[in-house]
C-alpha cells in the first residue's frame, strides 16, 4: 500500500513551509469572507434592504447545511486525489457565491448565495484542510495541523477589521466583491502553484466489502467515533454562536459597537497564543489532554464573561485560548486516535454533524437573542461547555489503552 505521506512531487518533503503559508494565508481569507462574514456584514444588510436580521443570519445556516451535507464527499475526494484540487475548486465556488450574494436583489436570490459558499466551506475551511495536510504527511501531519491553525487564527483579527473598513468605504455589496477578488486572484493562485500535486489513488476493493463485513472491533470503534464527534459537535455549535453574535452579545451589555469589535479582536491572537504554546511545547501530549484542556478554558471563558463588564476582557482571552487549542484539537485528535489510514474520509464523516450543528447555531442564538436576551444564550453555551468537559474526559481511557490503534481500519464511508 502506498505511505500516505508520499506524494507525486519530489519537492513536496522540502516545501512543507510553503505548504504552511499557503493555506494559512487561504485560510485567513476563506474564513473571513464566509464564515466571519454575518458578524459585521448581517446587520448592516437588514437595514439596507429591509429584510429580516433572522433570515439574513438564518442564510449562513443553510450554507453551514449544506457544507455539512458535502463534507463526507469532500473527504472521499480528497482521500482519493489530494487536496489541491478540492482546495481550488472552493475558492472558484466561494468567488461565485459572493458575486451571487454582491447582486443579490431580493432575500431568496441572497441566500441561494450562500448555498454556493455551503459547498466552499464544505470543501475549503479547515477540516478539507486537515484532510489534505494528513493525506500528504500521514503521522506526521500534527505540526503541520497546529501550524496551519497558528496561522488561521488569524481570520477574525484580520478580517473583521477588513470587513468593517471595506463596509464603511465601498458598502456590504462591494465588500462582496472585494472578497470575491481575494477568492479568485490571490487564494485561486497560492493553491495552484503552492500546493503539491498528489497521484490519484483508486478506492480500494477491500473497503467496499467492508460495508457489508464489520471490521474487527466495529463496536469500539463505533462508541470512540461518536464520543469524538459529540464533543467536536458541541465546541463547533458554542464556537459558531460565538464568532456570529458574540458582538451582538456585548453591545446588550452596553460595549459600544467600537469596543465591541476591539474586543472581538482579542480573541484571534488568543487562539494563536495557544497554539503557539502548543506548538513549541505540546507536540508529546496527547491531543486529548489537549481536549481536556481546551474544554476547562472555554468553561471558564463563558463563565466570565457572566460576570459584570470588568470582567469582558478577561473572560474573551481565556475563552480565546481555549477555542485556540479546540481548532487544533479538530485536526490532531482523529490522527491520535484512529491513524493516518482513511483520515481524509474520516475527517469528513466527522465534519457532518459538527456542521449540522454549525448550519443550526447561528439562528438558534439569534432566536434566544431576541426572546431571552444576551445572558440567556451565554449560560445555554456554558452548559454546552461543561457536556463537552465531560465527554473530553471520557475520552481519555480511549487515548490511554489505545484502543482505537488496534482498530485501525476505518469503515467504508457510505456513497451517497
Amino acid at each position: 500500500m502506498r505511505d500516505p505521506a508520499t506524494v507525486a512531487d519530489p519537492a513536496a518533503a522540502r516545501s512543507r513551509g510553503t505548504v504552511i503559508a499557503v493555506l494559512g494565508i487561504g485560510q485567513v481569507l476563506v474564513w473571513g469572507s464566509s464564515y466571519y462574514l454575518p458578524a459585521v456584514l448581517a446587520k448592516p444588510i437588514a437595514t439596507q434592504t429591509g429584510w429580516p436580521l433572522s433570515w439574513v443570519i438564518g442564510a449562513l445556516s443553510l450554507g453551514l447545511l449544506v457544507s455539512g451535507l458535502v463534507s463526507p464527499k469532500v473527504g472521499d475526494l480528497i482521500e482519493r486525489h489530494g487536496g489541491r484540487p478540492v482546495l481550488k475548486a472552493s475558492t472558484v465556488l466561494m468567488g461565485a457565491g459572493l458575486a451571487i450574494i454582491a447582486a443579490a436583489p431580493d432575500l431568496a436570490v441572497f441566500t441561494l448565495g450562500w448555498l454556493f459558499l455551503g459547498g466552499a466551506m464544505g470543501a475549503g475551511l479547515y477540516d478539507p484542510a486537515f484532510a489534505a495536510l494528513g493525506r500528504l504527511y500521514g503521522k506526521g501531519a500534527r505540526a503541520v495541523i497546529t501550524s496551519l491553525t497558528l496561522i488561521g487564527g488569524f481570520a477574525s483579527t484580520v478580517c473583521w477589521p477588513l470587513s468593517a473598513l471595506l463596509l464603511e468605504r465601498f458598502g456590504w455589496r462591494g465588500t462582496c466583491l472585494a472578497y470575491v477578488a481575494m477568492n479568485l486572484l490571490v487564494v485561486l493562485p497560492l493553491y495552484h502553484f503552492g500546493l503539491p500535486a498528489e497521484a490519484p489513488r483508486r478506492a480500494a476493493p477491500k473497503r467496499k466489502a467492508a460495508a457489508t463485513a464489520p471490521p474487527p472491533r466495529d463496536t469500539s470503534y463505533r462508541l470512540l467515533f461518536w464520543l469524538v464527534a459529540l464533543t467536536m459537535t458541541l465546541s463547533s455549535i458554542i464556537a459558531a454562536t460565538m464568532s456570529v453574535h458574540l458582538l451582538t452579545i456585548l453591545q446588550q451589555r452596553g460595549v459600544s459597537l467600537a469596543a465591541a469589535v476591539g474586543f472581538g479582536a482579542v480573541v484571534g491572537p488568543c487562539q494563536v497564543g495557544a497554539r503557539l504554546i502548543d506548538l513549541l511545547a505540546g507536540q508529546r501530549t496527547h491531543p486529548v489532554w489537549e481536549g481536556l484542556l481546551s474544554a476547562i478554558f472555554v468553561s471558564l471563558g463563558l463563565g466570565l464573561l457572566l460576570l459584570p463588564r470588568d470582567a469582558v476582557l478577561a473572560a474573551l482571552v481565556i475563552y480565546g485560548g481555549g477555542i485556540g487549542l479546540r481548532s487544533i484539537v479538530r485536526g490532531t485528535l482523529p490522527l491520535a486516535l484512529f491513524g493516518p489510514e482513511g483520515y481524509p474520509s474520516l475527517v469528513g464523516r466527522l465534519a457532518f454533524p459538527m456542521l449540522l450543528g454549525q448550519a443550526a447555531a447561528p439562528s438558534a442564538g439569534a432566536v434566544l437573542l431576541q426572546h431571552a436576551g444576551a445572558r440567556s444564550v451565554v449560560l445555554a453555551l456554558l452548559a454546552m461547555a461543561l457536556a463537552t468537559l465531560a465527554l473530553s474526559a471520557a475520552l481519555i481511557p480511549f487515548a490511554r489503552k489505545g484502543a482505537a490503534a488496534a482498530a485501525r481500519s476505518v469503515p467504508a464511508v457510505t456513497e451517497s
